[in-house]
């Protein structure tokens, strides 16, 4: 899953995508690197980060999803916890929606996902993006984040969303210090036994930069092993800022795995 962030603020491309052409012309080049998904976001959710209205996010990501839609054959998913957003969107030509709340942020959510047939991503998530990094604690951080996307996953059954269109995100770095963050990649077995795909997105977060030292510019090496990392333990989609250095190293975990 590539990401396009059509916002002036998101922590590592905030600004550069802002244009519908530049953001299109950024949309193909991932395609074009191997990217199975382009996943474009209208609301920035860093540590920090405020909200945007549903108006603002619908004016940035509608023309671009538009393009995307008609010039790829990948499926375009939609960054956002709104429903009026996702409405948009899907009408748009969108068929899978991200939600860092996991449906909680909007009742209407997991009911418009069911009646659409899209796909969702269902990410756990302590507080909110503009509190979430205010000394998060849990007992047991994998099994809390496990047992919460089992309930949400649950709840979106319920209200008619299919198994097999869910993916569930622990949410590295929503909420999490590094430690916890590490304990995740380390036991994503756990939440594969779920049943669901598993998506995680370790790109450039600032736990990596906290392990490494190095700035967002520059997290492109502890990415890659993140990802590795990420693959090698269950995960079935990685959402990343580097999508050729994704499948390079995806093409190494899969080798590995079976054999060859």
């Amino acid at each position: 899953m590539g990401i396009l962030n059509v916002t002036p603020d998101s922590f590592s491309d905030g600004g550069l995508f802002l244009s519908t052409e530049a953001a299109v012309s950024q949309g193909r080049a991932m395609a074009a690197a191997g990217a199975d998904i382009i996943d474009v976001g209208g609301e920035s959710t860093r540590p920090g980060a405020a909200p945007v209205d549903a108006a603002t996010q619908v004016a940035r990501v509608v023309p671009v999803i538009e393009v995307l839609a008609q010039a790829l054959t990948v499926p375009i998913s939609i960054d956002t916890t709104q429903a009026e957003v996702a409405i948009a969107a899907l009408d748009a030509g969108a068929r899978i929606v991200n939600d860092v709340s996991a449906g909680r942020d909007s009742k209407a959510m997991l009911p418009l996902l069911a009646e659409r047939g899209a796909g969702v991503v269902l990410m756990h998530m302590r507080g909110t993006p503009r509190t979430m990094q205010e000394d998060p604690r849990y007992d047991d951080v994998v099994h809390e984040v496990t047992e919460f996307l089992r309930a949400r996953a649950e709840c979106a059954c319920v209200a008619g969303v299919a198994p097999e269109a869910i993916a569930v995100d622990p949410g590295i770095g929503f909420g999490k210090t590094v430690a916890q963050n590490a304990l995740l990649l380390g036991a994503l077995d756990r939440l594969a036994r779920l049943g669901y795909a598993v998506l995680v997105g370790p790109s450039k977060k600032m736990f990596l930069g906290a392990l490494t030292g190095r700035e967002v510019g520059v997290r492109g090496s502890a990415t890659t092993a993140a990802v590795a990392l990420a693959l090698w333990r269950g995960a079935h989609i990685v959402r990343v800022h580097d999508v050729a250095a994704a499948r390079d190293a995806a093409a190494v975990v899969s080798a590995v795995k079976a054999g060859v």
